[in-house]
């Protein structure tokens, strides 16, 4: 994002998103800008490092895809499939065959860019329809589960953006 450039909320609305989800469509599109503007270059060999103990960048660019992925699915009143379930287990660890940041980074930005699809789709009269939430149905309804995809993407992208910048430049500490 260039200096001048307004954050992606104050760009004005997004087509076709419906007025209550704007702020879910903005949280998304600036991770996203976030996220790809600071893994532009980033070394492939520091992907699965964690320094201090946290999560690595790998970890974390994984676990944006699938939890997008997994929340929207809810939002839609399905339960998860097979294959999301085992993506899911795999978030936790490095891929056997390793993944290139290019790679990871378009995963995300499909899935960010799936995620916009739905809200443009999504009726604004569906907001308060209660929805269960996993294997247990925990109570939630479509607004919260799109507001906790938006709010967990930037909790998780501001991890992403600490770790990246401090495995790049470590002698600046």
């Amino acid at each position: 994002m260039q200096p001048d450039t307004p954050e992606v909320w104050l760009r004005g609305p997004l087509e076709g998103v419906p007025p209550l989800l704007q702020p879910v469509g903005h949280a998304l599109l600036q991770a996203r800008e976030e996220v790809n503007e600071i893994l532009l270059g980033f070394p492939k060999q520091l992907l699965w490092e964690r320094p201090a103990g946290v999560a690595s960048v790998g970890f974390h660019l994984q676990h944006l895809s699938g939890v997008l992925d997994r929340l929207f699915t809810y939002a839609k009143g399905m339960s998860l499939t097979s294959e999301q379930l085992e993506y899911l287990q795999a978030e936790k660890y490095p891929p056997i065959s390793t993944h290139s940041v290019e790679q990871l980074l378009n995963h995300f930005n499909n899935q960010v860019e799936r995620a916009l699809n739905q809200l443009r789709v999504t009726p604004e009269q569906s907001l308060l329809q209660p929805v269960g939430v996993g294997r247990k149905k925990l109570p939630s309804n479509v607004l919260g589960l799109l507001f906790h995809a938006a709010e967990h993407t930037q909790r998780h992208t501001g991890q992403l953006l600490v770790t990246a910048r401090v495995l790049q430049k470590p002698d600046q500490q």
